[in-house]
């Protein structure tokens, strides 16, 4: 029943989707609609709070939607979320619940309760361990690993048991650079090898622009704007951003003519930007150095469109407008 469906080419259907939390009609997610495709990877991002969470654990079969329909490989998720575990591995934001086991017994433990025979699961647990360079770490409690360690044990506990779908929600939180690496190595190489649909859940737009296939942009509980991240880009193909750096001595001009500029903003200290278009750009920059002059211009640097840059067009704000909001998924 969970695998008739894969020849359609969609692994999820989404329609409709609405999730309402409590007496104050919080809508997390509001009539979002969307498919996934069999071995893609998907990327959904948004900020904090923007409804992320609500919606992978839904499609997880860990939270009912208030109304709305979700499909898994044909098989209705809404009346039927048993049969999720069969197919999709999830490793959520928590910590792994295993916390008196070691490591490796989180790993070996995940293989053996889907199903793998015990010496199965210990060797893919091995090879985990050792792809990361973890032989000391994986001998260790849980309880007594860092945060990152911890972290880490959760995310790869989803690849036990070569299950066709994951969906990862911010699996890269707290990993050092080095293991963030192996991560996304890993990844592609499921992927790319096995044909593993991986739902990809995050809020770093760079990480996305890296590896997903097709991105969903959602923002208060809504889609707003899917598809690969060429498509999204040419929603904002004509923009493009000057990025400004000015020297200690040139500080307070700079800041008050950027102020004055409504496309303008601060990046940090003594670094601005302004969105352009193509045609406008070569004026906007000589406008900068007649207005500074060129000794207080430390550096600038034109940029073509980002993802951020479609954040921006899609939903009018910018990403770092939504810093420190609540995370109500």
């Amino acid at each position: 029943m969970l695998t008739a469906a894969i020849h359609n080419g969609h692994v999820y259907e989404v329609e409709q989707l609405t999730k309402v939390y409590g007496p104050s009609g919080l809508r997390a997610n509001d009539c979002i609609s969307f498919d996934i495709r069999h071995g893609e990877i998907f990327g959904i991002v948004g900020q904090n709070g923007a409804g992320k969470t609500t919606l992978v654990r839904q499609m997880a079969g860990l939270l009912k939607p208030t109304s709305g329909r979700i499909s898994l490989l044909g098989t209705d998720v809404v009346e039927n979320p048993a049969a999720v575990p069969y197919a999709v591995a999830y490793a959520g934001q928590r910590p792994a619940a295993l916390r008196a086991h070691t490591f490796f017994e989180a790993l070996y433990c995940t293989g053996v309760f889907r199903g793998l025979p015990r010496l199965d699961a210990a060797k893919q647990a091995r090879d985990l361990v050792e792809q990361f360079g973890l032989e000391h770490t994986g001998r260790r409690a849980l309880a007594f690993c860092s945060g990152g360690e911890r972290r880490l044990a959760g995310v790869l506990s989803a690849f036990m048991g070569d299950l066709p779908v994951l969906i990862l929600d911010e699996p890269t939180n707290d990993l050092d650079p080095m293991n963030r690496r192996r991560l996304w190595d890993l990844l592609l190489e499921r992927n790319r090898s096995r044909g593993t649909t991986i739902v990809l859940v995050t809020h770093n737009l760079l990480e996305a622009e890296t590896v997903v296939d097709r991105i969903m942009i959602v923002n208060e509980g809504r889609v707003q704007a899917l598809g690969t991240l060429g498509e999204l880009k040419r929603l904002v193909s004509n923009q493009v951003r000057l990025r400004v750096r000015v020297r200690e001595c040139g500080k307070k001009e700079a800041e008050a003519f950027f102020g004055a500029v409504p496309e303008s903003h601060s990046v940090r200290d003594g670094v601005w930007e302004i969105s352009a278009t193509v045609d406008s750009a070569q004026d906007v920059l000589q406008s900068v150095i007649r207005s500074l002059g060129i000794n207080i211009i430390d550096d600038f640097r034109l940029a073509t469109p980002t993802l951020e840059d479609v954040y921006i067009q899609v939903t009018g704000r910018r990403w770092a407008d939504h810093a420190g909001t609540p995370d109500a998924e």
